[in-house]
């Protein structure tokens, strides 16, 4: 496939649709913008509770009984699909394009695979203010 989509460049096509096209057929990308760690570290702390809880067959008590399902029992294939480069993808031979993406976690229930990903911003995204969107397509890729 000669095109490779994530739930980042598709928001970029969202929010403006000539600066996909110039990352896609002139390399040309928007700066980087600053992230902070923090975050980032807190996401890492996270997955580390989540994954103590799934090598006792459980749910962390902060979503037992909230959510249904349990948690997808294999850490191995749990590390592949947390790695953008090795996690899902599905192929759109139509529009020769490939979406990609990692989960932070997954959810199992009746042969139903319900993905989970952690939120460390401290805060809901305002109505309006583009996040919950980004957020959206996020969860419909």
């Amino acid at each position: 496939m000669r095109h490779r989509l994530s739930p980042t460049s598709l928001n970029l096509f969202l929010n403006c649709p000539r600066c996909f096209w110039l990352q896609f057929n002139r390399d040309v990308h928007r700066p980087k913008t600053f992230f902070p760690s923090l975050p980032g570290g807190m996401v890492l702390v996270i997955k580390d509770y989540f994954d103590r809880y799934r090598s006792q067959n459980e749910l962390p008590p902060e979503i037992d009984g909230r959510v249904r399902g349990r948690l997808v029992g294999d850490q191995k294939l749990m590390d592949r699909w947390r790695n953008w480069k090795t996690g899902l993808e599905a192929s759109v031979v139509e529009l020769d394009a490939t979406l990609f993406g990692a989960l932070d976690d997954c959810l199992v229930d009746a042969g139903e695979h319900l993905p989970l990903d952690y939120k460390t911003r401290g805060f809901r995204p305002e109505r309006g203010s583009g996040m919950e969107l980004y957020y959206r397509n996020q969860l419909d890729c």
